[in-house]
């Protein structure tokens, strides 16, 4: 069992809570909408999910290398 200080520990939490939050953030945005849909959308007759809904998934698949790493251990 290896011992990581609290700072390692925080941050390994971080990143495993990154991926979750932004795919709630994307799924949030897409059925509520929101102010910054408007700013970031590609106009009334775009695909219905803003640009932010589709930021956030793409931040999420990013996000998601400390969980395929926890994955393969």
């Amino acid at each position: 069992m290896s011992r990581t200080s609290p700072p390692e520990a925080a941050a390994g939490y971080l990143a495993l809570a990154a991926s979750p939050t932004f795919a709630v953030m994307a799924l949030a945005t897409a059925l509520l909408g929101g102010p910054a849909g408007a700013f970031c959308g590609t106009g009334p007759k775009g695909w219905p999910p803003g640009g932010m809904a589709v930021m956030y998934l793409l931040m999420s698949a990013f996000h998601l290398s400390p969980w395929l790493r926890r994955r393969t251990r």
